[in-house]
């Protein structure tokens, strides 16, 4: 079973932060299935199936909050059994423009400490890996681990709805045509074609 797993933090704090992209994105695929609603709590995470092309996609996100996200993960996948290859995590990127995606796997967390503890509960860093891009603060001196706990910016959240449109239709073209060809498309483009 491919599982998809959108990184971010629980509760209403964090709802609109850059951080819980991740989720966001997550909640775009659940909806374009109709399944938003059908969220449950399993194995440190809110989780909802969905049939994507007559694949039972597992959507999840993690309730562990950020840094500790591998422990969701961990359990997702000794549950169900998959592979690192079957796994897709989607999450925030500072280093990639806003609105950008970027697909990637055997990759290092690049200080990201959800990431990071992925990979050291996993024990490895060969998994997918869907890249959101938030960008980085427009102030040089700001934190970027204040930056990414901000909500988006009013520019931002106007483009926010296309942003994850973009991000749901990708992951609908990883889990039809494969990883590859999710990353040949899209990240070659920050816009639509």
């Amino acid at each position: 079973m491919q599982i998809i797993v959108g990184l971010g933090n629980p509760g209403p704090k964090y709802q609109l932060t850059r951080h819980n992209v991740g989720f966001m994105a997550i909640d775009a695929l659940a909806h374009a299935y109709g399944e938003e609603g059908s969220f449950k709590k399993e194995h440190k995470a809110l989780t909802a199936k969905v049939r994507i092309d007559g694949q039972v996609v597992l959507l999840a996100k993690p309730q562990t909050y950020m840094n500790l996200s591998g422990e969701s993960v961990q359990a997702l996948m000794s549950y169900y059994g998959g592979s690192p290859q079957e796994l897709l995590v989607v999450h925030d990127e500072v280093d990639l423009p806003y609105a950008s995606i970027r697909y990637q796997k055997n990759r290092g967390h690049g200080g990201h400490n959800g990431i990071r503890n992925i990979h050291q509960l996993l024990g490895t860093q060969e998994y997918n890996r869907l890249k959101l891009g938030v960008s980085r603060p427009a102030n040089p001196r700001m934190d970027v681990a204040d930056f990414v706990l901000q909500n988006f910016n009013n520019d931002e959240m106007n483009s926010l709805p296309d942003f994850l449109s973009l991000a749901s239709e990708s992951m609908e073209a990883y889990i039809r045509d494969g990883f590859e060809k999710a990353a040949t498309r899209y990240n070659r483009t920050t816009e639509r074609d």
